[in-house]
């Protein structure tokens, strides 16, 4: 049975409201219990519950997953018609602008992600107790996840340190260089690194390795490969991790926080959800959001059909790569293999926009109990496997190549990722050079389908251009900020180029 990472929901608004109020006075109708964010953090139990909150917003980060694929090559918006959740759409043909509200979704829940680690950071010498150098690298590591995601999607951000933003500052704190906001990203990491236990305390709770996974792939991002290497090298040789032989089980529920899981993200169905707040969901709703439209039959529960793998990605799978059918699922093939269900009456589903008869399977809602709380599409407890091992070898592999450090290391780590994907040696990589590192980044498309890496990767590598559809060089590699925060910041934030 998993053991989630979560406070109720009642107890997370009010801490909520503690962190987001404009006023310094949380006002409680009894004094004597009363408490304002200027006065918290004053024992172990509080620190822990800021802790929580500052996790928390992990879950929303289900949007950048989906979207990091729908803006790739990978899939298409998909949906129930042209103009189901619109933003989604304009970002896969690339005509997105400022004015899109899941953009700016992203912006607003990564920040808050950021604000709440802050909170803890800003009070990190309040109170002393044993074990609180553990929950400030867990707040470093946090911040340092929600930086990172902020500066991929939108460049460099305004920081203000360890310190919270308050109303005002965005007026008068400019935004960072992307240089800068990786210099922090590295600092809260190699803090982190050093500070974090090896195993966690707590199922979900980030390790050693996750710190030190961030970090390689921070340095990879910036073309940093010596250190990326050292820094992924690290975890490989910690003996911690290792593939699973099985690669269709890392994605079912017995493969959860399994021994190829370097850090995951938690999600649960037992509390519930609705469209007017997805963030207060504790479900995985890309999940739901990629599901098969209309779908009666074994297995898969149905979906809103988001996300529609393409005929090309599909057939860049090679005969014999075992990860085909467990990344893609082809419905047609499906319903031909399940004729027998339902008394002969077969499986039935229907048709989105965009249908081309492939789903992600890797991340399609799976048949459970229907007594969980609210909108069983919303809902759904597929954790996110953020980081896996087989990307750590995949990175290592690219950062010993790309950085003419090891090619022989580097043929070594992707082999071992392609001999479990065709469950022989006889499909070993042999090339060096530039011609390695067209194979490594290859392997990354097919191993990491669907997990939302696709557009960064081809984007960091200078790929996107002629690989995605409508991709334009020199603007498309960043995304707009939100229009909304250009007019908060009065002329103190420029829009990134093109927007």
């Amino acid at each position: 049975m998993k053991k989630y990472l979560f406070i109720s929901t009642i107890t997370l608004v009010l801490f909520s409201t503690v962190l987001t109020s404009c006023s310094d006075e949380f006002v409680d109708p009894k004094p004597e219990y009363s408490i304002d964010s200027e006065n918290y953090f004053n024992s172990k139990e509080e620190y822990d519950n800021a802790l929580i909150a500052a996790y928390d917003l992990l879950q929303s980060s289900y949007v950048n997953v989906l979207l990091g694929e729908i803006a790739s090559d990978n899939t298409l918006c998909g949906g129930e018609s042209p103009t189901d959740v619109i933003g989604f759409q304009q970002i896969d043909d690339m005509i997105h602008t400022p004015v899109n509200s899941n953009l700016r979704d992203i912006w607003n829940w990564m920040f808050a992600g950021v604000q709440r680690a802050n909170y803890i950071l800003e009070f990190q010498n309040k109170t002393d107790f044993p074990g609180k150098t553990q929950i400030i690298a867990e707040a470093r590591f946090l911040r340092a996840y929600y930086q990172f995601e902020l500066v991929k999607w939108f460049g460099g951000i305004p920081m203000k340190g360890d310190a919270r933003f308050k109303i005002g500052d965005e007026k008068t704190v400019p935004r960072s260089s992307v240089e800068e906001v990786y210099a922090s990203i590295e600092a809260d990491l190699i803090f982190a690194s050093a500070n974090l236990s090896p195993n966690a305390a707590q199922q979900g709770r980030v390790t050693k390795a996750a710190a030190q996974a961030l970090l390689g792939k921070a340095y990879l991002y910036q073309n940093k490969f010596a250190q990326a290497a050292a820094s992924l090298d690290a975890v490989i040789t910690s003996g911690k991790y290792k593939l699973v032989t099985d690669y269709n089980t890392i994605f079912e529920a017995e493969g959860e926080n399994g021994t190829e899981s370097v850090f995951e993200v938690q999600y649960t169905d037992v509390e519930g959800a609705a469209f007017t707040c997805l963030q207060c969901s504790e479900g995985n709703v890309a999940v739901g959001f990629s599901g098969i439209r209309n779908y009666s039959g074994p297995l898969f529960s149905s979906g809103f059909s988001f996300n529609i793998p393409t005929e090309e990605s599909y057939d860049a799978f090679k005969s014999g790569d075992k990860r085909k059918d467990v990344a893609i699922l082809d419905i047609n093939a499906w319903a031909l293999a399940n004729a027998s269900y339902d008394k002969g009456n077969g499986i039935t589903f229907g048709k989105g926009n965009e249908d081309t008869g492939f789903f992600n399977r890797k991340y399609l809602p799976r048949k459970r109990n229907n007594d969980a709380e609210g909108d069983l599409n919303l809902t759904n407890p597929n954790n996110y496997r953020a980081i896996r091992y087989a990307d750590v070898l995949l990175m290592a592999a690219e950062a010993y190549n790309r950085g003419g450090i090891d090619d022989g290391k580097a043929r070594t780590y992707l082999n071992e990722v392609r001999r479990r994907a065709y469950g022989d040696n006889n499909h070993d990589i042999l090339t060096s050079g530039a011609a390695l590192t067209d194979n490594i980044l290859d392997e990354r498309r097919l191993e990491l389908f669907g997990e939302g890496h696709r557009f960064f990767d081809l984007v960091r590598t200078g790929k996107a251009a002629g690989t995605i559809p409508g991709f334009k060089a020199n603007k498309n590699e960043l995304f707009p900020l939100p229009i909304e925060e250009i007019q908060f910041a009065n002329g103190n934030w420029a829009q990134n180029p093109g927007y």
